[in-house]
């Protein structure tokens, strides 16, 4: 295991030095910064909305950078070479394949983190214009009424951005395994393609109901279909954790019987991440069967 964190390190280190990474996040940050000032016209609700557009910019930037880095990390060391040079070290194919796929999460993790932090300060400076309050009143009660806003918001907007990077993860997990025969041009499309298809899969559901329903061979196609394709509604409760309440002890939201419990959503969280774990482990074992047979001189033998 040692060896296989050491590649993540430098697999990490390279994708954060790559010119693409530190523009993409300047790219985002700037987008936020600009959006914290913009309406939404949304009568009363423009800090959900807010917070839900941020969270769509954090996703396609930090997956557009993890992309790149994914297309790059095998293929391209392949092709020059460097592969052959690092097989020659004391290493198995599967320890590269996850200290890459480490390495690149690693990274995904800090852009959102970074990008984040952004997010969580615009939430934050835009509470009380949002909600008409004002910063400077002295009245105790305006202070915690934009104290609880602030707290409550925030504490469902942590549990997503935790939700995007693992949808991100699922999604580097199947560019990794696509980078060992593919390159840059053919792997970002097609991971692009399966991110459409698998918010796609949510309208494969129930398979009893509907045009589907007394047609076995159907149902068992759409089974399949909804098996090998990353199933990412399962990364979206933006319903519960950005549209709605979240109950927060000492707010005047812990009483709100229409709030939803803050242990709730992170208990959710934890339910997503064993579908992530598991999807990135069947992502990466296709992979691995991929680069098993993979001539590393560079082009198929």
């Amino acid at each position: 295991m040692h060896r296989t964190f050491v590649i993540a390190r430098h697999t990490f280190l390279d994708s954060i030095a790559q010119p693409i990474y530190p523009v993409l996040l300047i790219l985002g940050a700037a987008i936020l910064a600009v959006f914290k000032f913009l309406p939404f016209f949304t009568l009363g609700e423009d800090i959900l909305m807010f917070k839900s557009v941020g969270l769509d910019i954090i996703l396609l930037i930090v997956l557009l950078s993890t992309l790149f880095a994914t297309s790059k990390s095998i293929f391209e060391e392949i092709e020059d070479r460097t592969m052959l040079t690092l097989m020659s070290k004391p290493l198995r194919r599967w320890e590269v394949m996850i200290g890459k796929y480490l390495g690149i999460v690693l990274s995904a993790l800090l852009g959102v983190v970074v990008l984040g932090i952004i997010l969580v300060l615009c939430v934050w400076l835009r509470v009380p214009g949002d909600y008409l309050l004002r910063t400077t009143s002295i009245n105790q009660e305006d202070q915690q009424q934009i104290w609880d806003y602030r707290v409550m918001h925030i504490a469902g907007l942590l549990p997503s951005l935790v939700l995007v990077w693992m949808q991100i993860s699922v999604l580097a997990a199947v560019g990794v395994a696509l980078s060992t025969r593919f390159s840059l041009v053919v792997n970002l499309p097609t991971v692009i393609i399966l991110y459409i298809a698998g918010n796609l899969t949510r309208f494969l559901f129930p398979l009893d109901a509907g045009p589907l329903a007394g047609k076995p061979i159907a149902q068992a196609i759409t089974w399949f279909i909804s098996l090998v394709l990353p199933y990412l509604e399962i990364f979206d409760m933006r319903q519960s954790m950005i549209m709605g309440a979240v109950k927060v002890a000492g707010t005047r939201f812990a009483l709100d019987a229409q709030a939803v419990s803050l242990g709730s959503l992170w208990f959710y969280v934890a339910i997503a991440a064993l579908y992530a774990v598991a999807y990135a482990g069947f992502a990466l074992s296709a992979g691995m069967w991929l680069f098993q047979n993979r001539e590393l001189g560079g082009g198929e033998g």
